[in-house]
């Protein structure tokens, strides 16, 4: 056929009658959206507060998976640019003392995390050394010559007797695996391959890096170097019985010529997070005496390097502090702790004195609005930070002189596209003593108070942990689907004070389930919240409290508990972290108290549970194991009440919804839960 003009009009409007319009797109955040998000990570300002590198966190829709790249904000006009991006993930951005170079991780070649520098005058970058693990805690000496990192270093694996010689060519079933250690998994890494975490330093201008730890130990970050480069501060542990020890920690000094390790500290309970003041004169750190009490405030301590009693400075400051910094002049301290469900950032002098910078941290973290945040500080003591609000995730912020502003708007022109819920606090007062408890609500978009919505009620994890008015991609997706959700900060929670945090000291769950209580009471006395259509969910410490909820009151039209705890007695022999919940959580061990462990877990209160009740875990959890969501669903099952039991593939704890497209199925597959059993 010949393709004349008639004939093309012919065609183009036979395609412009029968093609279907296009889409428009929703202004409702659904679950495709989570792949448009953006989040700003590990800001690193130049010492001379001129730039500021940071870590850029995407998601890739083709991989399913986040992707880190390296950008450079110019602080005076607020232009950016990618730094180190493309070919593989990037982060870690850590700048030399002089701001001349910029050292950072990538797995551009081959794969595989290495160590990388870039000469920022002429934008080369080079790879340092041949790395067998990835590095962390990156850290410049002062004098430019060296960087130091920690690495695992493999071990020889425990043998216990031998197979037969195998025949030449003969495919025989795998090794034997033996396993010696007490923690021998953790959640995320999976089974644990022998070896240990020491400390490494390599030529800046690369070669062979040199081991400077070594022992059945490990060693941990943040490094500090002296001033005059001749010794290595780290944190560690190595005391004789330190497998079954894991809170008690030293600060170790290394002399980096010979490699010979001292404590210089020396207490029952942690110091870690090492920083030497700019002028070499002091240590600061965090710690605190362990009482065995579920949580515990850290301190921020300083003492002379050449020895010397150690000095609290924060003991007029009811928070736990967790990160420090010097400024510049060496006189202060650039302190992060949680305070009230928010991120704050001040300075603390050395006669204890708080100097409020910032408010307004928020950390990487998408789908619950967990308090965080990170920051580093400049030598004219500018401080950049990451920060976020209800309606968007983290950016990168700066405050100078007294002056906060806001550098990158990373998500404000995809997010500006959607009509989001509002978050407002709500004021609660817990029946058992009157008690404030932190509390908000996420209304739905297009919200008419006038009208009845059901309510959601969504319980953080911990439970030693605290929620925030910031972004949260479930809460927005259940907004969206037209839910009011309810967040609270009950007791137990972080960021209220020592005393809050261990109301729920050898009691937990207890008290605490009235505060949750009293809080969709407050709900509901707004007069738009529908009494017959409550919900709840949660996941960890949350997924305990749902459990433990649908066992004592059946109030709530469906429930949907995750990764939870429901029989604490197998949790602690199972969990990658057994030499800790005992002896934090519990006065004794299972077999030696064990109605204490009944009396506290929800499989006791699984005889009055007739909540729909959907489980929700991670096949590869190691912290709260699978077998407890197992023994919750067969249990239900038993019982007759309505239950599902959801397994998301390959995901841990802690990444349950690592991958973008699990952390939407599982909002809707709760969602779908929720609507099933909903009174229309």
């Amino acid at each position: 056929m010949r393709f004349t003009p008639a004939a093309l009009v012919l065609v183009l409007f036979s395609s412009l009658a029968t093609a279907a319009p296009a889409e428009a797109p929703s202004r409702r955040f659904e679950g495709r959206d989570l792949f448009g998000l953006q989040v700003a990570a590990d800001p690193q300002i130049r010492p001379d507060g001129r730039f500021v590198a940071y870590t850029r966190i995407s998601y890739d829709v083709m991989t399913d998976r986040a992707r880190q790249s390296i950008w450079l904000i110019d602080v005076d006009s607020g232009t950016q640019v990618p730094v180190v991006a493309g070919g593989g993930s990037h982060s870690s951005p850590r700048w030399s003392r002089d701001g001349k170079r910029l050292a950072y991780v990538s797995t551009s070649d081959e794969g595989r995390p290495q160590l990388f520098v870039r000469w920022m005058e002429t934008g080369q970058s080079a790879r340092l050394a041949e790395l067998v693990d990835a590095p962390g805690d990156l850290a410049w000496s002062n004098n430019g010559n060296a960087i130091a990192f920690t690495m695992f270093a493999p071990d020889d694996k425990p043998d216990l007797g031998e197979a037969p010689p195998k025949p030449e060519g003969a495919q025989w079933a795998a090794p034997l695996q033996v396993i010696t250690d007490i923690t021998y998994r953790a959640d995320g890494a999976g089974y644990l391959k022998p070896g240990y975490t020491h400390v490494y330093v390599v030529p800046a201008d690369g070669g062979t890096p040199r081991q400077l730890t070594f022992g059945a130990f490990n060693e941990n970050g943040p490094l500090a170097w002296s001033r005059d480069d001749a010794h290595l501060y780290c944190s560690g542990n190595r005391n004789d019985n330190w497998q079954r020890e894991p809170v008690n920690t030293e600060l170790y000094r290394i002399t980096v010529a010979d490699a010979r390790i001292q404590a210089v500290t020396n207490r029952v309970g942690p110091d870690a997070a090492p920083s030497i003041s700019p002028d070499g004169s002091k240590l600061a750190y965090l710690g605190f005496d362990d009482k065995l009490m579920g949580y515990s405030n850290a301190r921020a301590y300083t003492m002379a390097v050449d020895g010397g009693a150690p000095q609290s400075l924060s003991d007029g400051l009811d928070r736990s502090i967790d990160a420090l910094a010097w400024s510049g002049d060496s006189r202060s301290l650039v302190i992060q702790y949680d305070d009230e469900g928010r991120t704050r950032l001040a300075r603390l002098t050395s006669n204890g004195r708080i100097e409020p910078l910032a408010d307004n941290l928020s950390g990487a973290g998408l789908d619950r609005p967990y308090t965080g945040g990170a920051f580093s500080v400049a030598n004219n003591g500018a401080v950049a930070f990451t920060g976020g609000t209800a309606q968007r995730p983290s950016d990168v912020f700066i405050e100078s002189r007294g002056r906060v502003r806001q550098l990158t708007h990373l998500n404000d022109a995809f997010l500006g596209a959607k009509t989001l819920g509002d978050v407002k606090p709500l004021a609660v007062k817990s029946s058992v003593d009157q008690r404030p408890i932190g509390a908000w609500l996420v209304t739905p978009p297009d919200f008419d108070r006038t009208k009845k919505y059901p309510l959601i009620l969504e319980i953080h994890g911990g439970p030693y942990a605290a929620y925030a008015p910031l972004f949260s991609t479930d809460y927005q997706l259940y907004a969206s689907a037209g839910y009011v959700v309810l967040y609270t900060n009950p007791r137990g929670s972080t960021s209220y004070g020592e005393e809050f945090a261990n109301l729920i000291q050898h009691a937990y769950p207890s008290q605490d389930y009235d505060d949750l209580m009293s809080a969709v009471d407050a709900a509901i006395a707004e007069g738009y919240v529908d009494a017959n259509n409550l919900f709840v969910t949660g996941g960890s410490g949350g997924g305990v409290l749902t459990a433990w909820i649908v066992g004592k009151t059946n109030r709530f039209t469906a429930a949907a508990t995750q990764k939870p705890v429901i029989n604490w007695a197998s949790t602690v022999l199972t969990t990658d972290i057994t030499t800790y919940m005992p002896k934090y959580w519990f006065a004794r061990l299972p077999w030696e108290e064990p109605e204490s462990y009944w009396e506290r877990s929800p499989l006791s209160l699984v005889g009055s549970v007739t909540t729909p009740t959907l489980v929700v875990v991670g096949d590869q959890d190691f912290r709260t194991p699978v077998s407890d969501s197992e023994q919750y669903y067969a249990a239900l099952q038993l019982k007759g009440v309505p239950t599902a039991l959801v397994k998301v593939p390959g995901a841990s704890h802690g990444g349950l919804t690592a991958r973008p497209s699990q952390s939407a199925a599982k909002a809707s597959a709760i969602l779908a839960w929720f609507e099933k059993y909903r009174k229309k």
